[in-house]
């Protein structure tokens, strides 16, 4: 990237006065009647644009670059990132996977010393030319260091000790296919383990929402905490922690910007659960994604004094509410109903109801094909299989 164009104040100018235009209409429209590059600028424009959401704080400060799209996808959002610094405290720590180094700069909060390092020439530009700019702001003169190249030729070769090793391995393929194991990423973990141990006193690991639980401790046995983080109840991430001297067992789902608490249990609890199986009473229950990803399907009822419908439904009913706040959505039922075209029509004549399906006789997409629905509205149904079979019913949800 040619940074003497950002510089331009004209360049500046024109991505502000943009912001809220269609990138592929300014192309055409600023074609051959500007100085610098429209190019350049119309995908700073864009970036920003889809930053938005993700990244608040960052696409409105005029002074950071974006990357290409796919630099961006692969990023943390800020709501994550802030989540993942905390706790984390030291004198040094080390991300040997930098990309757009958002995780980076929330996590290096905690530390006197955070070192960057990333192997793509251009990436690593853009995030030191936006690292140094936070540095300035923030007043972190002479924290951040910088390194370009292979984050774990690095940490072999430097004599320092870390507090934390930070690694957010490439999931993707040579051939752009996705990647579950955690020895198949980029960089190797798992073959790396011993090197990451003696360099750092504690270790943090992302990965992707769609690794294996028991897969991950098999491949790294070492791990103590799994932590599987949602936001509105989607799971985004795995976060795989190693501390030094700690032996302690721990699986904890955390959900930000739903207001339910967080569920926490020692892997062996969900062996020793117990739970009792029985037909819809007054309410249904469905725990967070987050717990369902962590297979607490018998935990969760056994704490939280509920009972199942059917051994492999994962849905859960009650007579009487909890007293305390569960991870969970609950839902009152208001009948149960035949999956009957007529009978929908008279309910909902406007084609609209919100449709989950658990262990039913149909997927949600299916059902609705069937019946001619839609999601939306107030009200809910609920496709599932309780004891005596497969049921649908009519609910409304409960806050």
């Amino acid at each position: 990237m040619d940074f003497s164009e950002f510089y331009s104040v004209d360049f500046r100018q024109f991505v502000q006065d943009h912001l809220d235009e269609d990138p592929a209409l300014l192309l055409f429209k600023y074609q051959e009647k500007v100085s610098f590059d429209l190019k350049l600028a119309v995908q700073q424009i864009s970036s920003r644009q889809k930053a938005r959401k993700k990244l608040p704080s960052w696409a409105e400060n005029p002074k950071l670059l974006f990357p290409t799209s796919l630099s961006l996808e692969q990023s943390s959002s800020e709501q994550t990132a802030r989540f993942k610094a905390g706790g984390w405290k030291g004198e040094i720590m080390i991300d040997l996977t930098g990309g757009f180094g958002v995780d980076f700069f929330y996590l290096s909060e905690g530390f006197n010393q955070g070192i960057y390092c990333e192997r793509q020439t251009e990436l690593f530009q853009i995030t030191k030319h936006n690292l140094k700019q936070l540095e300035s702001q923030k007043n972190f003169k002479g924290k951040f260091e910088f390194v370009e190249g292979d984050g774990l030729e690095f940490l072999q070769k430097t004599p320092l000790h870390v507090d934390l090793i930070y690694l957010d391995p490439a999931r993707r393929g040579s051939g752009n296919q996705k990647l579950y194991k955690l020895q198949d990423c980029q960089p190797d973990v798992v073959g790396s383990w011993s090197l990451l141990k003696s360099k750092g006193d504690q270790i943090l690991i992302k990965s992707s929402p769609m690794l294996d639980i028991s897969q991950a401790w098999e491949e790294l046995p070492e791990i103590q905490q799994i932590i599987i983080l949602s936001v509105k109840n989607e799971v985004k991430e795995l976060l795989l922690s190693w501390k030094k001297e700690n032996t302690s067992k721990q699986i904890q789902v955390v959900d930000l910007g739903g207001g339910f608490p967080s569920f926490s249990f020692d892997p062996k609890e969900e062996g020793n659960a117990v739970s009792q199986l029985s037909e819809a009473e007054n309410y249904l229950i469905e725990p967070l994604s987050g717990i369902l990803k962590a297979g607490a399907f018998t935990l969760f009822a056994a704490r939280f004094g509920l009972k199942k419908l059917e051994k492999n439904s994962h849905v859960y009913t009650c007579s009487a509410l909890p007293k305390n706040s569960i991870p969970a959505r609950i839902f009152e039922i208001i009948e149960e109903i035949p999956p009957n075209k007529k009978v929908i029509k008279a309910l909902f004549p406007a084609g609209k109801v919100n449709v989950i399906c658990r262990n039913y006789s149909q997927g949600a997409h299916e059902l609705k094909k069937k019946l001619g629905l839609k999601d939306g509205g107030e009200e809910f149904l609920i496709g599932t299989k309780s004891p005596s079979g497969f049921k649908l019913f009519r609910c409304r949800r409960i806050s």
